[in-house]
């Protein structure tokens, strides 16, 4: 962005000269970046070529612009590494974040790095197949839908998302889920965390208490910190969440968030006491249960658990699921089940920070549900995980023995493995990282000082033969890390 002052006591061309090399300073403009023609800058400017000429005559001369013979003029990739220096003289934001000002909230969310989330491959959590997605059938139903734009479609959409869609998501969801709803209740957003977030701008003011599961979804307690609520964690047993406890701690929790169906970490299924008994306290104390369904359907060694929502008959629970597991991470669908008399209160809150989700994806998603994809894809998925978590377990199990324990392998994408006393998870994942292993530390998964050390592995990514081999370097990360040799 240039703005020339044709009054001004500069001349034009120094004007430009000196926006083009404040910008390169600031790295604005990257080394390497064309910077548009001449020709195509002064039409913008509406002024004469001639000052832009001079102006990039000068750039040149001085080394801040280059001119590659027929492709155009760029930054100068020679000062990559200068450029790092020259920035303090002109950076106009301090480097210190705590001295801006900033939110009390945002600082509440922590800023180290966490490598464990930014990679993909062996272990990482999160990771489908790729290698097994129909390719061929969503792309042509993408092409498709992309073909039949109408003008109409380009405009803002139903904040609660394609009425066709919703039809055949709810009718997907009172079939395999047994969750009670019709379409007027659904509404499409970017994924399960935005979901998370809905719920809690909608049923939560500053202090609120709120039951989460410990150990838990570490997005999930982000999302609660910005909303300024107080966190209630209460222990996960065999059983699940356990409800008496959650009680002793604070009867009169706002809301509880729940895994209900294969808890996240640990991978417990909630017993029918337990849905029965939080359900039963939902409605004494007039609370909410949010359930976040984020990987039902892929469960090994039994049918699909249904759904809390579906025993419900109160109307107490907002349910949420995605497609991020099941399909991919960034196609970022996912969909709210909501108590009829919440339904305005969400629309509200979603048109005031969201608008309304993209028409095209949601589009090529239910004609792949409506056709039998989806079905087909999931089947033959699950009977892909089950023999890589079954391998998995089994590299695990040969090279550690008796040495950790194996949490949660019957159901979803992960198990947990804990690790011996001593060891320290998240130094040992960070060194992880930089062979390439992605290793989730069990312990960030915890609020409270009663912390397991073990690491949360996805399996989904990897083939079952390459288990074995990962397995060992895991056992060796651990070894070089930590001094760690196993029992004698």
């Amino acid at each position: 962005m240039i703005a020339v002052d044709r009054e001004g006591g500069r001349p034009l061309h120094r004007q430009i000269y000196d926006a083009f090399r404040a910008m390169i300073l600031e790295r604005r403009l990257e080394p390497g970046q064309q910077i548009p023609s001449s020709r195509t800058l002064a039409a913008d400017l509406r002024i004469s070529r001639i000052p832009v000429l001079g102006a990039y005559a000068q750039l040149l001369a001085e080394g801040y612009l280059e001119s590659r013979s027929g492709a155009g003029t760029f930054v100068t990739r020679l000062l990559a590494d200068q450029i790092v220096g020259a920035r303090s003289s002109v950076a106009s934001v301090a480097s210190d974040p705590a001295s801006d000002a900033i939110s009390l909230v945002s600082r509440l969310l922590p800023v180290e790095g966490t490598p464990w989330f930014r990679g993909s491959g062996a272990f990482s959590v999160g990771q489908i197949a790729y290698d097994h997605f129909p390719f061929r059938v969503w792309s042509d139903l993408v092409t498709h839908h992309a073909k039949k734009v109408r003008a109409s479609l380009m405009n803002y959409a139903d904040p609660m998302g394609s009425a066709e869609f919703r039809e055949v998501i709810a009718a997907y969801l009172r079939t395999a889920r047994a969750v009670l709803c019709d379409a007027s209740q659904i509404m499409i957003v970017n994924g399960s965390q935005h979901a998370l977030d809905l719920s809690a701008r909608v049923l939560l003011d500053p202090d609120s208490p709120v039951w989460i599961e410990e150990p838990g979804y570490v997005f999930l307690r982000h999302t609660l910190t910005l909303s300024g609520c107080r966190l209630v964690p209460v222990p996960v047993d065999g059983e699940g969440l356990d409800v008496a406890a959650g009680i002793r701690l604070c009867r009169n929790a706002r809301v509880a968030y729940v895994t209900p169906s294969h808890q996240y970490p640990l991978g417990t299924t909630m017993s029918a006491a337990r849905r029965l008994q939080l359900l039963e306290w939902a409605h004494e104390a007039s609370a909410w249960i949010v359930e976040d369904d984020y990987d039902s359907e892929y469960r090994y060694e039994s049918m699909p658990v249904a759904s809390m929502q579906g025993l419900d008959s109160g109307s107490r629970v907002i349910y949420i699921g995605t497609f991020s597991k099941t399909l991919f991470p960034s196609l970022r669908i996912g969909y709210v089940v909501i108590p009829a008399a919440l339904v305005s209160r969400f629309l509200a809150v979603r048109q005031a920070n969201d608008l309304c989700p993209s028409h095209l994806y949601q589009a090529a998603l239910a004609d792949f549900i409506s056709a039998g994809h989806f079905t087909r894809h999931i089947r033959r998925t699950k009977q892909l995980y089950a023999e890589r978590r079954s391998a998995l377990a089994q590299a695990l199990r040969r090279e550690f023995g008796s040495e950790i324990d194996i949490l949660g392998a019957e159901a979803g994408m992960h198990l947990v493995i804990t690790l011996p006393p001593g060891l320290s998870d998240q130094k040992i994942s960070r060194r992880a990282a930089q062979e390439g292993l992605w290793l989730w530390p069990l312990s960030s998964a915890y609020v409270g000082t009663n912390v397991r050390q073990g690491f949360i592995l996805g399996f989904g990514g990897t083939k079952a033969e390459e288990m074995l081999p990962q397995v060992r370097r895991l056992r060796k990360v651990i070894s070089d890390e930590s001094g760690y040799h196993g029992q004698t």
